[in-house]
This record gives structure tokens, C-alpha cells and sequence, in this order.
């Protein structure tokens, strides 16, 4: 036996009692899966092995980022770019007067002698850079 639908005015103008969310389902998890696939290629840096320490609560910072890299063969980077000390001098010199100062990021590798990560940090800071961050692993 077969049922049939009456198609009248007045179940024409009843309002929609549910929302169909199916979509916004279909929806989120695309994003999610674009975002697992983006994510990693975000940081494209120099790779490089950093020392390790106690998983902790990081703040949020809401200021510039500058990333500063050593490689395991004491080669310095300017974000992806090889430099050579003179020009991390320049380039310190010019972050050092902009307007917003950055956060110098520096990633140094752990094999690298801590006698290379100092002079660094020293190079930055006769700059008067003084907001510096050392990156590591979590354990």
C-alpha cells in the first residue's frame, strides 16, 4: 500500500522544524583534513636536530618573528636564507631599527658547539636586541 503526498499551500508555508547540519559536517571535516596537510608545510625552515626539553605551557605572543638559524656545520640563516656574520650584522642593524623591534628566534642545532650559539646571541645582542627565543624539542 502506498502512501501519497497531498502538495497544498499549507504545508507549503509550514516552517522548517529541524536543521539539516550534514553539510556543515561535510564541511568540517574537509577543513580538518586540508588543515593536517597544511599544517606541516607551513614551517618550512632549515632542518635542523634541537635539543630537547620538559614539555610546558607556552604563552601566546602577539609580537613580530624574526627566525635565526644555526645548521650542525655552523651555517647562519636569516629565515631560509644563507648570510654570512657580516651581513647577520646588517641585518641585525636593520631589525634593530624598525619599528616594531622582532622577536629574534634563534634555532641552533644541538650538535652545533655552545661557543657558536653565545656569539649569536652576543651578535644580537649588540644590537640591543634583548627579546631573544631559543627553540628546542619537547621530550
Amino acid at each position: 500500500m502506498r502512501t501519497r503526498r497531498k502538495f497544498n499551500k499549507k504545508n507549503r508555508l509550514t516552517a522548517l522544524t529541524e536543521i539539516n547540519v550534514t553539510p556543515l559536517i561535510d564541511l568540517a571535516f574537509a577543513l580538518l583534513i586540508i588543515f593536517m596537510i597544511a599544517t606541516p608545510l607551513l614551517e618550512q625552515t632549515i632542518p635542523i636536530n634541537l635539543p630537547s626539553e620538559a614539555p610546558k605551557a607556552q604563552s601566546e605572543i602577539k609580537d613580530s618573528i624574526q627566525v635565526i638559524s644555526l645548521d650542525s656545520r655552523g651555517a647562519m640563516f636569516w629565515g631560509d636564507k644563507q648570510v654570512t656574520e657580516e651581513q647577520m650584522g646588517l641585518l641585525l642593524k636593520e631589525a634593530s631599527e624598525a619599528k616594531e623591534v622582532p622577536i629574534m628566534r634563534i634555532r641552533a642545532d644541538k650538535r652545533l658547539p655552545y661557543e657558536q650559539v653565545i656569539a649569536l646571541i652576543d651578535l644580537i645582542k649588540q644590537n640591543n636586541l634583548v627579546k631573544i627565543s631559543l627553540d628546542t624539542e619537547v621530550r
